[in-house]
């Protein structure tokens, strides 16, 4: 095998990791894919005699590519019109559904729990509490001490902690039949039945970046503000006859694509606690649906050599 092929086994066997340590540290799939490529250039450059640990060196080498990304867009977020939220992930058949880390890790409420973390603390705390690498690991990804990357750990997940929402073994049935009721009691005008399924401090975030027409407001709080928002929405949906609704695997919950045509013009995902719906996102920026047509494989494992 020649050294180039092998620098791309190891690095295709790894993919799926690496692209999923990216999304965490970034929320962005097309930036992630293009930390991949990136990365790859890279690695495809290094001697591999020298390398002892494939995994822990890939993973640091697209852990720096990525905090650099996050860095550059700093400033582009301070522009940014509305809300943000991460780019919705569709996920394939084969993703670790039954992984309550990974779950948990990769769902739209942790990405943007993430997003108030410095861009070295979020790389920190995925790298840690979510894939389990050493302190030296993550010291050499993030240029850091032992000791600092130690006190830069605690310091996350206590943030973490003191905000992140219950987060469970999912009931997929369970699942699945509060998505169809809210689906159809929205669909339908159905306000009562819409009620039922919300709970009474729901919040509603959509990001539109400014480039599209949203509902308004942006961001609101409580079932009657909310249910009224979305009845509006679908009723407009229900005049256009191109319109169409598709549930979809997003972010390991349960989401709506919304199409017009062939064009998707939308992605609702919807956080569910207790059998009713306690957070709900609406990502219409063209900007991020752009890269949702290409299912992703998310992972914590590898079957990389060492």
């Amino acid at each position: 095998m020649t050294a180039l092929n092998e620098h791309a086994e190891r690095f295709t066997l790894l993919r799926p990791l690496l692209f999923t340590i990216a999304y965490e540290i970034l929320g962005s799939a097309t930036e992630s894919d293009d930390v991949l490529q990136d990365s790859y250039l890279r690695w495809s450059r290094v001697d591999l005699a020298r390398v002892r640990d494939t995994k822990s060196y890939l993973a640091q080498l697209v852990t720096r590519q990525a905090l650099n990304a996050l860095r550059a867009r700093a400033g582009r977020r301070e522009d940014y019109v509305g809300p943000w939220l991460p780019e919705p992930l569709l996920l394939t058949d084969r993703d670790a559904s039954a992984d309550i880390v990974l779950a948990e890790s990769v769902s739209m409420g942790m990405l943007v729990l993430l997003e108030t973390l410095t861009p070295d603390e979020r790389a920190v705390f995925v790298l840690r509490e979510v894939f389990g690498f050493d302190y030296g690991e993550i010291g050499a990804a993030v240029g850091k001490s032992v000791v600092a990357v130690r006190q830069m750990a605690y310091r996350a997940r206590r943030h973490v902690q003191a905000r992140r929402r219950r987060f469970g073994p999912a009931d997929a049935a369970r699942t699945a039949e509060v998505t169809e009721r809210f689906l159809t009691a929205a669909a339908t005008g159905d306000l009562e039945g819409l009620l039922s399924m919300l709970a009474p401090d729901v919040t509603w975030t959509t990001d539109s970046g400014g480039k599209v027409i949203a509902m308004r407001p942006l961001e609101m709080t409580g079932a009657e503000r909310v249910a009224a928002v979305l009845l509006a929405l679908f009723g407009a949906f229900r005049s256009r006859p191109d319109v169409r609704i598709e549930p979809v695997d997003c972010n390991s919950e349960p989401a709506m694509a919304i199409y017009t045509g062939d064009h998707l013009e939308a992605v609702f995902l919807l956080e569910i606690v207790d059998g009713v719906v306690s957070h709900g996102y609406g990502i219409r920026n063209p900007d991020k649906l752009a890269a949702f047509g290409t299912p992703r494989t998310i992972t914590r494992t590898d079957t990389a050599p060492r």
